[in-house]
């Protein structure tokens, strides 16, 4: 433990903090222990104890570290004035997906289950934050584009859930680039909400669906099909079924 006294207070409070952010990663809070900690920088317990007061403290500090900076990294990507809201889109998906790709470390502490020790700041309470900066330009957004503003929080849980989950994914598996995987986020979540309906319905499942489905059983029960409507059904499963246009994007 020579090497314990070449070291400064801030430089061996910096090690401590790189080594448990490591193992935390690795291990999960509740498998590692301070003799572990300890061990693996090559100090005796109470080093760790004097810096951290335990394996709680030490764990906290790290996640306020990278709470911080992807905090700042997101809000960052959500700043701005008079921007068009797929942009905003792209640049949160690229912001978490750099921070991922930067502090991979980090992120696998974030995402794993806390302890019942965790401070107030957590991962949960930073995605809360982001979902309602996200809902506020959404809801100005729906405003413009005639669509019920009060259904804004929702889509913004939606898609914030969407690109953390998605990025856990790519955590854990490289293929793609960081460009290429936001361009497929971004995918998804944009068109799907340049071409929102205002009153959306399920179309196969559901109360009025079943309902309609009933009420059709009936109606062919009471009344055979006619040779008219039965070529009338004939020719709209030749065409499809459905009549699907794809529709511009009214803000681009």
């Amino acid at each position: 433990m020579a090497n314990a006294f070449r070291m400064s207070s801030y430089q061996r409070r910096e090690q401590l903090i790189r080594i448990g952010r490591s193992l935390f990663a690795s291990k999960g809070f509740e498998a590692v222990s301070v003799e572990e900690i300890a061990a693996t920088a090559k100090v005796s317990k109470p080093i760790v104890y004097e810096h951290f007061g335990g394996k709680e403290g030490l764990y906290a500090v790290v996640v306020d570290r990278e709470m911080r900076a992807l905090n700042d990294a997101l809000f960052q990507a959500l700043s701005g004035e008079n921007v068009h809201p797929r942009q905003i889109v792209e640049r949160t998906t690229l912001a978490l997906l750099t921070y991922i790709e930067e502090n991979a470390e980090g992120f696998q502490v974030l995402v794993r289950d806390s302890p019942t020790t965790d401070p107030t700041s957590s991962f949960s309470s930073l995605l809360g934050d982001v979902s309602t900066r996200v809902g506020e330009i959404l809801e100005e957004w729906f405003k413009r584009q005639k669509l019920p503003a009060k259904h804004a929080p929702y889509y913004a849980q939606m898609l914030v859930g969407m690109t953390v989950y998605t990025g856990q994914y790519w955590a854990d598996q490289r293929k793609l680039s960081k460009e290429q995987l936001a361009a497929l986020i971004v995918n998804l979540a944009w068109n799907g909400l340049s071409r929102m309906q205002a009153k959306p319905e399920l179309r196969f499942e559901g109360e009025k669906a079943h309902k309609e489905r009933e009420r059709a059983a009936k109606d062919s029960q009471s009344a055979p099909p006619s040779v008219e409507s039965a070529s009338s059904e004939d020719h709209e499963d030749a065409d499809g079924g459905d009549d699907v246009t794809a529709s511009s994007d009214p803000t681009s």
